[in-house]
């Protein structure tokens, strides 16, 4: 089966593809230039460099969130459209999920964060059983300092992970129950978005269609909160 996966969740964006449970090949990419503008090139480099065409997919999998917002938008149109041409499924994976998969195998607790804005981040923790991730904690937005409040409370271990610890690695990096993840596993990836979705296909999990594949945004965006503060105090002043 051959698997083709998009990452635009975060800064980094990625395509991979992997042919019974072999990672062919994988493009990322994690700079500024905004991934509408390299996505579709980096997936016809992806196509080229391992000799395939849309017509050898035969499933999609895809990072549905949290995260950019518009990221999660580019991804998402590219794998409706081309879900709904080819008539393929579509496996969901969530992004926190994704990047503690980056870990799988180690031994202490993973926690996996993105940055939610301000100074909160998206959170879950996961651990290694039984050679897979078992979620802990459920995904959720925490300041960071009741997230680092929490980790020194519990006494345990642990691997932090994500593009949030760039943000905040002058507050971690004093924390001693905490082990910042190598700049290799650091990153989302479409490889752990591939990977992830072929063991969900399997058991029957996350599959859907282009109708019904929606993105995962936790909370309204930053435009979304300033629209509606603005839309309350018109509302406010017209009632004075």
């Amino acid at each position: 089966m051959n698997i083709l996966g998009f990452d635009t969740s975060t800064k980094a964006a990625s395509v991979a593809l992997l042919k019974d449970d072999v990672l062919v090949g994988e493009i990322l990419i994690n700079d500024k230039r905004t991934h509408s503008q390299k996505l579709m090139p980096m997936l016809e480099s992806l196509f080229k460099l391992a000799n395939v065409t849309a017509d050898d997919i035969d499933l999609l999998a895809v990072c549905i969130g949290p995260g950019s917002f518009t990221g999660l938008r580019i991804a998402m149109a590219s794998v409706k459209a081309m879900a709904h041409a080819k008539d393929l499924k579509v496996v969901a994976v969530d992004s926190l999920e994704s990047l503690a998969f980056n870990m799988l195998g180690v031994d202490k607790k993973i926690i996996a964060i993105l940055d939610a804005q301000g100074s909160k981040v998206y959170t879950a923790s996961y651990k290694t059983q039984d050679n897979e991730l078992k979620k802990l904690e459920e995904i959720e937005v925490l300041d960071i300092d009741e997230l680092l409040e929490r980790i020194d409370r519990d006494g345990e271990e642990v691997i932090l992970l994500g593009e949030a610890v760039h943000k905040y690695r002058d507050k971690i990096s004093n924390q001693a129950l905490i082990e910042i993840a190598s700049a290799d596993k650091n990153i989302s990836k479409a490889s752990s978005v591939c990977t992830i979705a072929s063991e969900k296909y399997r058991k029957n999990v996350d599959i859907h269609t282009h109708y019904d594949i929606l993105p995962m945004y936790i909370r309204k965006s930053q435009a979304e909160t300033q629209y509606e503060e603005k839309q309350k105090k018109i509302k406010e002043a017209s009632t004075k």
